[in-house]
């Protein structure tokens, strides 16, 4: 068979294999099998793309490849999972850097290439960029490094509206002169990379998920500009589907919070917003694992709601040992996830997994709304702002508006926090202060711990 055949017929099974993962991966009862379809269309690819380029000292691509596999599966293993919005974030700036050093690659061993190539080149190395750039201070904003909070200044946006303008001077100029443009190369180099910071400081660790799901399509779209560079149809494809279901990703998450991208991008929401909006009056109600226990034995029907507070506790294992009590006393169980629950898309999604909760009881914001009225006990574990009926009721609060899951309808709802703090977006949350709810304070893996732990002893 010709090579350049097998090649394409490889490439063809290959993009096969990445569109049937990634629709394996829209659930969770199949995602795990989907990335591993997805896994093995990139190892084909990979290799014939080795085998179409005829390159004959392989050692440092097995180097290469030795350490990636390393350090890849000592990430999959360490990481836990409260880091795992930032690794993502990483993830998703290496494609952005590995785009921009193809680009860069490409203009350095073929100056002279047609117009398309060298427009090509500019934008792998304009979204590679600002994709590995905005994703690094996305990584230091959600490590707590640089610090949740939006960075604004006056005239930001005239700034970023200059730099984009400069980069598409620098290269309309690159691809009329290349032969004597390399200076101008890395002035685009230099400037995307500054863009990508300053695209992404203005954005509040309220916004992350939505930020991070933007960086990924970016990340995909860099690789299909790379494609393009290199005249790889696997990168291409690649790349496109990365970049679509990312936007489309991104998207959904603005719906869900009733927000454009523009003003996620340029309204600098995530900052600490306390004060914005009615302050929250009343009194609390706190209760102890034997109080809570006694009210869940009786409940007929309970539905758990998690936030980022349960990756920080770890405490997914002993809510599924308690959801799985709670069973056999006859009571039914459900997990209601919001859309931007948690630090990632998906967060909570992967953190239940984890623990092996089945994934029937995972039920979507739309789906749980209609019936929370009938919920004996809603349990609302480190989730804040997903929860806070201000959304419905407030229309000075920031968050008025967004679509929120409705524990507040519940007959009870435990609320189990460390304390009476705000949430990532800094806003107060009069569900606290409801007749109908009660405070569970500590950490959340030993409150619930107390609570599995009576309900063993009776």
């Amino acid at each position: 068979m010709n090579l350049d055949l097998l090649i394409n017929l490889v490439y063809i099974a290959a993009a096969i294999m990445f569109i049937f993962g990634l629709k394996m991966l829209s659930s969770p009862a199949t995602a795990r099998q989907g990335n591993f379809i997805s896994a093995i269309g990139m190892f084909l690819a990979v290799v014939i793309t080795l085998l179409s380029k005829e390159i004959i000292d392989f050692h440092w691509i097995v180097i290469g490849f030795i350490i990636g596999a390393v350090v890849g599966a000592f990430a999959a293993r360490l990481v836990a999972m409260t880091q795992m919005p930032e690794m993502v974030a990483l993830f998703n700036g290496f494609g952005g850097i590995a785009s921009l050093l193809v680009g860069w690659e490409a203009y350095h061993a073929s100056p002279n290439s047609a117009v398309f190539t060298l427009t090509t080149i500019f934008l792998s190395v304009l979204i590679g960029g600002v994709t590995f750039s905005g994703s690094i201070v996305a990584w230091g904003k959600l490590s707590e490094v640089f610090g949740g909070k939006p960075t604004l200044f006056p005239g930001q946006k005239v700034v970023n509206a200059l730099l984009l303008l400069a980069i598409v001077t620098a290269g309309i100029l690159f691809i009329l002169n290349p032969l004597g443009g390399y200076n101008i190369f890395i002035g685009i180099m230099l400037l995307a990379l500054i863009l990508g910071v300053m695209a992404v400081i203005p954005i509040g660790g309220a916004d992350m998920p939505v930020v991070i799901s933007l960086l990924n399509s970016y990340s995909g779209l860099a690789a299909c500009a790379a494609g393009f560079v290199i005249q790889n149809n696997i990168l291409i494809v690649a790349g496109a589907l990365v970049g679509a279901s990312g936007i489309i990703l991104t998207n959904i998450m603005c719906k869900a919070m009733n927000r454009s991208l523009a003003n996620v991008l340029f309204s600098g929401f995530g900052a600490t917003t306390a004060g914005k909006g009615a302050a929250a009056q009343g009194e609390v109600k706190p209760i102890v694992a034997d109080d809570a226990y006694l009210i869940l034995e009786a409940a007929s029907s309970v539905v758990f709601v998690p936030g980022y507070g349960l990756a920080v506790a770890q405490a997914q294992h002993v809510v599924r040992e308690l959801g799985e009590l709670l069973e056999q006393n006859g009571c039914e169980v459900r997990y209601a996830i919001h859309p931007v629950a948690g630090r990632m898309p998906g967060h909570m999604n992967v953190l239940l997994a984890e623990a092996n909760v089945p994934y029937d009881q995972l039920v979507e914001m739309d789906d749980i709304n209609p019936i929370m009225e009938t919920v004996d006990v809603a349990v609302v574990i480190g989730a804040n702002d997903v929860v806070n009926p201000a959304a419905r009721t407030d229309e000075s609060s920031p968050i008025y508006g967004m679509p929120i899951i409705n524990v507040d309808y519940a007959k009870t709802v435990f609320v189990l926090k460390r304390s009476m703090a705000a949430g990532f977006a800094g806003i107060d949350n009069p569900l606290f202060f409801n007749e109908n709810t009660r405070m569970l304070f500590g950490d959340a893996k030993a409150s619930i711990s107390g609570v599995v732990a009576a309900f063993k002893e009776k």
